[in-house]
């Protein structure tokens, strides 16, 4: 992976009316709820890697060996590819472009960052770009994080979190690729004569990589320290292309890829405290005679 530049100096001190203007991401009515919550804005925060990924880790024919197991998808070794390469390389630069955008939060003094967006793009330079952003808040409150948090989540769903006795951790990622062989058992199923039916090797393949990006998502929130994970998108991706080993007697392979981005959450606090606001005061309308 060809990282990209690093986060470009944007903390610039106070004015010259001495007081720091801030800028944020938040609508208005999202400003305010973050407020309720006990939080003031700083400012919007950005991270950035650009990155490239010429080695995916597949070789061969993807799934090629799928004759020896019922469901094509056979553990991956040395004579079955892994995606594992462009996955890493994938969880990185999201990892990397993140980090940035709390270092940015930190020279704030901010606690944590709202509201934040991941989004990936082609870039005219070649490779991918890989964008994080987000607005940064500091706490009224004497007890600072050990390190500042981060969620997807803005306004009014993050005061309710706050509010309902949990607090984000930090943003979780989970990542997956799969391959499948286009063989027999989906030809079949697939060609114009065939009735309306599932089929399954490509069931197979989706849930496969759906399953895997689930239990990596989990995984990276347990690191973050949290106990639950509140999902924000997940996107699936499946190509279809040319097959690399042509002696095998079907043209195509199919790639799976599956991204869930989610905020890990953390109890604080006491569980029974109540969520919300308190109620309101009941007042009589009726007059009186």
């Amino acid at each position: 992976m060809a990282e990209g530049p690093m986060t470009h100096p944007r903390t610039a001190g106070p004015s010259e009316t001495g007081a720091r203007t801030w800028d944020s991401f938040l609508s208005a009515p999202e400003l305010a709820a973050v407020t309720s919550a006990g939080f003031d804005p700083l400012g919007h925060v950005l991270g950035i890697t650009v990155f490239t990924t010429p080695y995916t880790g597949a070789w061969g024919c993807p799934g090629a060996w799928s004759a020896l197991s019922a469901g094509g998808y056979p553990k991956p070794s040395r004579w079955v590819p892994s995606y594992e390469p462009l996955v890493q390389a994938l969880h990185t630069a999201r990892k990397r472009a993140l980090t940035r955008a709390v270092d940015e939060c930190r020279a704030l003094g901010g606690d944590g960052v709202v509201g934040v967006s991941v989004d990936i793009e082609p870039t005219p330079l070649g490779g991918l770009e890989c964008t994080v952003r987000g607005t940064a808040v500091r706490a009224r409150s004497r007890i600072r994080p050990h390190q500042p948090f981060t969620s997807h989540l803005g306004g009014q769903d993050f005061a309710r979190l706050i509010h309902s006795g949990w607090v984000p951790t930090q943003l979780a990622f989970g990542i997956a690729f799969a391959g499948r062989h286009d063989d027999w058992r989906t030809t079949r199923r697939t060609r114009w004569t065939a009735p309306n039916e599932e089929v399954e090797g490509y069931t197979l393949l989706v849930n496969r990589v759906r399953e895997e990006a689930r239990t990596r998502l989990k995984r990276d929130a347990a690191a973050a320290g949290g106990e639950g994970v509140v999902v924000d998108e997940t996107e699936l991706k499946v190509e279809k292309e040319e097959c690399r080993n042509g002696t095998l007697g079907y043209a195509y392979d199919f790639s799976a890829e599956a991204a869930f981005v989610g905020t890990a959450i953390a109890r604080f606090g006491r569980s029974a405290r109540p969520a919300g606001p308190g109620p309101l005061t009941i007042m009589r309308l009726d007059r009186e005679h």
